[in-house]
């Protein structure tokens, strides 16, 4: 089961299955047998400038690299970790390369959503039954460090699954990268005695929105083809401000450790973060990836401090009697939160704190939620007004509400 984490971590090395809400669950059992989130890969436009910003703004760790100095001519890809989470940053370096397109259309996004399973054979077999399209058959990549086995199977988009078993292998990321040295160095740092300080350490969900009527095709989708569950369900007044409305279903398997909440617009007033996102990403596609940390407020202060924008939060959110009431006690005074724009949000099991960037590209597509979990297995339900009223802010100043 969970366990709630009462303060923030001294050490880097906190449980990533604590930090992300995971529960006790036997993965042999299930149809489609899922480790974790082995990777999230974006297409972007200029992957050496996006692994620069990952690593200052979101202080992130280049690992590996892979490019046309190791014989692939058409993309440049860099691996960047924080924890147990893992970006890999491709950009094509020829306009025809595969990919260029979509980064045409779409503007930097995530392309894929990768999956550690223990048998890629068996996952992507019992995918196909259930209806799935395959992307890639079973397939196998091998250097001196060892073997990777592959498959994909597409979902909502351009965005596809790929099916990782890594069990045999001990290089940097995948066979055909190299090892590489961080873009940020923070020898200096370790070397006056202070020990650099991860802004988070694993990745807690990653959120998809669909065009309307779509979500409850895709949730079948993983419940069909991976045997995933729902975990929760957001309609009507639960996700909707005076001008705008969404609809969303989260779907997790077993451990939790796996959680893709899907999104939809409903029909109301105004043009939903929804409506906008599928208009200017042009489809369906991941809206955003929330990472989990063990002391969100430190994590804040620092991306803040390397030019990360912040939704911004009213006054009037935090001096409300009725949500000193409903929180209750929380490791740090309201006014801290209140200071840093931080939400938060109590539920049966215990309490979370979150806080959502702006997008993080000049379209309004793609951001980022940070989450600090005490407990709570949820989404931050009694913040979706505050959080959706403050999107709407940003809309109207971008004249799409």
């Amino acid at each position: 089961m969970t366990q709630a984490i009462d303060r923030p971590q001294t050490s880097d090395e906190v449980d990533a299955d604590l930090l992300v809400g995971a529960v006790d669950h036997d993965i042999s059992h299930d149809p489609f047998p899922v480790k974790g989130l082995d990777h999230v890969q974006f297409l972007v436009g200029n992957a050496k400038q996006a692994a620069h910003y990952y690593s200052t703004a979101f202080g992130m760790t280049c690992v590996a690299y892979r490019g046309p100095e190791q014989g692939y001519r058409d993309h440049a890809q860099y691996v960047l970790t924080s924890g147990s989470a893992r970006f890999v940053l491709t950009g094509a370096v020829r306009p025809d390369a595969a990919g260029a397109e979509q980064v045409a259309r779409h503007s930097d996004g995530v392309c894929d959503i990768a999956l550690e399973v223990p048998d890629v054979d068996a996952a992507h077999a019992h995918a196909i039954a259930q209806g799935a399209i395959s992307l890639a058959e079973p397939y196998e990549v091998s250097d001196e460090h060892g073997t990777v086995r592959l498959a994909a199977i597409a979902t909502y988009g351009d965005t596809r699954h790929t099916l990782v078993d890594r069990s045999r292998y001990h290089g940097p990321f995948l066979p055909g990268y190299v090892a590489r040295r961080p873009i940020v160095d923070r020898q200096p740092m370790i070397d006056a005695g202070v020990q650099p300080k991860r802004f988070f350490q694993a990745i807690d969900h990653v959120v998809g929105n669909v065009e309307l009527g779509r979500m409850d095709e895709w949730v079948e989708f993983y419940q069909r083809v991976m045997g995933f569950t729902n975990m929760a369900e957001f309609v009507g007044d639960d996700i909707a401000t005076d001008y705008s409305a969404l609809m969303s279903k989260v779907v997790a398997n077993g451990t939790r450790k796996v959680k893709f909440p899907l999104n939809e617009p409903a029909v109301a007033r105004k043009k939903s973060q929804i409506d906008e996102y599928l208009d200017f990403y042009q489809g369906p596609g991941a809206q955003h990836i929330a990472v989990a940390t063990n002391d969100i407020l430190a994590s804040v202060d620092a991306m803040r401090a390397a030019g990360v924008d912040f939704l911004d939060t009213p006054d009037s959110y935090y001096d409300d009697p009725e949500l000193r009431a409903r929180i209750g006690e929380v490791r740090v005074p309201i006014e801290e939160l209140k200071a840093r724009r931080i939400l938060v949000d109590r539920d049966e099991d215990g309490y979370l704190l979150q806080i959502f960037t702006n997008p993080v590209q000049d379209r309004p597509t793609v951001f980022f939620e940070l989450i600090e979990r005490h407990g709570s297995l949820g989404f931050g339900k009694g913040n979706f007004k505050a959080l959706f009223e403050a999107i709407e802010r940003e809309q109207d100043k971008r004249g799409n509400l």
